[in-house]
């Protein structure tokens, strides 16, 4: 150690006595800081990826419950997608999660597998998936808040009042589609953003210990039993009419939306910060308006690209003002 602590001022005394490397080493600190912009656009891309995952997932539950009801839905489609999960940590061979973790997973479990999915299919009985998206909107404004109570993380003013702008455009074009009326749907779809908002914030807080993955397919997993006995019931009392929309339903909201979805969104989310993920989510109801017209036949109004424009907008100011977040210890970099 004392013939490496000697060699340090050495170093230091070239560089300071010869004028000639001064050149050669100045570009060192601008190549630094290239990396972390790099694993941004990574995070950037696979929040991305898990808004338009999650965009399919109204039209997706419409076309289940031409098959199943509500609640057969929901739990069966929450067992398909813990058997993939759980294949998957088999193959994998990945350990029991600690017991430190437990707690945040159980959060997610019943925010994201179980809530969320609950709610917002016995809304869609009697909105429309259209309508829904809207009002599911407001979620990246809730998942901000949850993130600043959970994890401390401190946006700076200007994130927050473009968030607020991105979520009264929302609102406003909720208003102007629903004529203003609040029904029980919605009423289904506020609460389901309570638990939701609840079950990212500590997702994407979990995602920064353990792979993203591994958080949502534990969660599934440790759901299993009340899922298949809650399948069991379900089916004893709701009928099934096998269809094909019923079938491709069922499949995408087990495989996509569940577990593909969770995984790329949660890994996003450790890569660039849960309030700035979450006000992507700003373009999934004008996403989910696209699907439900191109694949459920809903009307789309005029006023839906104006709305577009005015989200997307938002979301470049969010993503510039950036957050601070409390440093947290993360495995160094091999």
């Amino acid at each position: 150690m004392r013939d490496n602590d000697s060699a340090i001022p050495t170093a230091t005394i070239a560089l300071a006595t010869t004028p000639a490397p001064t050149p050669a080493t100045s570009p060192a600190p601008t190549s630094a800081p290239a990396q972390p912009p790099r694993s941004e656009r990574t995070g950037f891309v696979l929040a991305s990826l898990g808004v338009v995952a999650f965009s399919l997932t109204f039209p997706a539950t419409v076309w289940g419950l031409e098959s199943f009801g509500p609640w057969s839905l929901v739990a069966v489609r929450s067992v398909l997608a813990a058997l993939i999960a759980g294949t998957v940590l088999l193959v994998a061979r990945i350990p029991w999660p600690g017991r430190r973790h437990l707690g945040g997973l159980l959060v997610v479990a019943g925010g994201v597998v179980a809530g969320f999915p609950l709610l917002t299919t016995l809304a869609l009985r009697t909105t429309t998936s259209s309508h829904a998206a809207v009002v599911v909107g407001l979620l990246p404004l809730t998942t901000a808040v949850f993130s600043s109570l959970r994890t401390g993380a401190r946006p700076p003013r200007a994130f927050w009042i473009a968030a607020l702008a991105g979520a009264a455009v929302v609102l406003a074009f909720t208003v102007a589609q629903s004529g203003g009326a609040v029904s029980a749907g919605d009423l289904y779809l506020f609460g389901s953003l309570l638990v939701c908002a609840a079950g990212y914030a500590e997702g994407g807080r979990l995602a920064r210990s353990m792979p993203g993955w591994q958080v949502i397919g534990w969660a599934l997993v440790l759901s299993l039993p009340v899922t298949v006995a809650g399948s069991a019931v379900a089916l004893s009392y709701e009928p099934v009419t096998l269809t094909g929309h019923g079938i491709v339903g069922l499949v995408w909201l087990a495989a996509g939306s569940t577990f593909i979805g969770l995984y790329v969104w949660y890994r996003g989310m450790a890569e660039i910060g849960i309030p700035r993920a979450s006000q992507l989510q700003l373009a999934q109801p004008l996403l989910t308006l696209v699907w439900s017209f191109l694949l459920l036949g809903e009307g789309l109004s005029a006023a839906a690209p104006l709305a577009a424009v005015g989200v997307l907008v938002c979301i470049a100011v969010t993503q510039r003002a950036g957050t601070r977040r409390p440093r947290e210890p993360r495995a160094p970099r091999p």
